[in-house]
């Protein structure tokens, strides 16, 4: 009976501990679940944030805007010339007009005429006549359409004054026509006689004029005036500068407004423009027209 009692008094102990450990084994699995639910919640809020973050900076980085383009029109190239002028620079072929090649005539056209006057034995006189009109869309990527039609315009200008086998080649700045223009005056001579070439190029507002002008003496006859040739193409370049002013809603024969003072657009631009193009002019050289004289 006192060992019964003995080992009873022993026992109660053992079972008080191991009821501890019971207890405190089961708390455990309870410990590492609460922090395991903890850590997923946690790195769930961590995703939300950067997610909310980058649809701020995405909002942030919206597409740039620029200034629109004043002009979003061309004439007929063929009718940008009066029926007058035509007669006075072309006079055997004013009724020769060639409307040149495009995919899309609100964006470049152009027209020409050749006349041949016949003197007989005395030779004949030759007279070319082409105008090109070049028209540019704003655009986020290539900047504003003024702005390219600048860049065009002067691009346009190193070409005349670099054509090749030209002599006496000379350059001057146009008043009243356009934004901006230029003469480009040289001496051409091929087989066929002296030609004289004039070149005016001039940019109002996005669109580049671009008119060349050549005459020749053939067959001995004699090589026509540069001076003349020059005052007829800078009348003309100024024409078919009004007449693409006309064609946008302004008055044929007044100066236009400069595009810079406008404030820029809010509204996303047009998709672009011919400058994926800045192509190259469509007039052929003083050598092309003599050769299809």
């Amino acid at each position: 009976m006192q060992r019964a009692a003995q080992r009873d008094h022993h026992s109660a102990p053992r079972a008080k501990r191991l009821n501890r450990v019971l207890v405190c084994a089961a708390a455990v699995p309870v410990m590492f679940l609460a922090a395991a639910c903890s850590s997923d919640s946690g790195s769930g809020g961590g995703k939300q944030t950067p997610s909310a973050d980058a649809k701020g900076q995405s909002s942030a980085s919206a597409s740039p805007t620029v200034q629109a383009a004043a002009y979003g029109k061309l004439p007929d190239a063929c009718k940008a010339l009066s029926a007058k002028t035509l007669g006075d620079l072309v006079p055997k072929g004013d009724k020769s007009a060639k409307e040149g090649a495009s995919s899309d005539l609100s964006t470049r056209a152009g027209c020409s005429w050749s006349s041949l006057d016949n003197n007989g034995v005395k030779g004949s006189q030759f007279r070319w006549l082409n105008v090109s009109l070049l028209r540019f869309e704003s655009d986020a990527t290539r900047g504003t359409g003024e702005a390219q039609a600048r860049e065009y315009y002067q691009k346009q200008v190193r070409d005349a004054t670099s054509t090749a086998d030209a002599k006496n080649v000379k350059s001057q700045p146009v008043s009243g026509t356009g934004d901006e223009a230029t003469l480009v005056r040289y001496d051409l001579t091929k087989k066929e006689g002296a030609f004289k070439q004039q070149t005016v190029v001039a940019r109002v507002e996005n669109v580049v004029v671009t008119l060349d002008y050549n005459g020749a003496g053939l067959a001995g006859d004699k090589t026509p005036d540069a001076d003349d040739l020059s005052k007829s193409a800078q009348a003309a370049a100024k024409e078919a500068v009004a007449a693409v002013t006309a064609a946008n809603g302004g008055k044929a024969g007044t100066a236009p407004g400069s595009s810079s003072s406008a404030s820029p657009s809010t509204a996303p631009s047009k998709s672009a423009s011919p400058s994926k193009s800045a192509p190259a002019s469509a007039s052929p050289s003083a050598s092309q027209s003599a050769a299809k004289s």
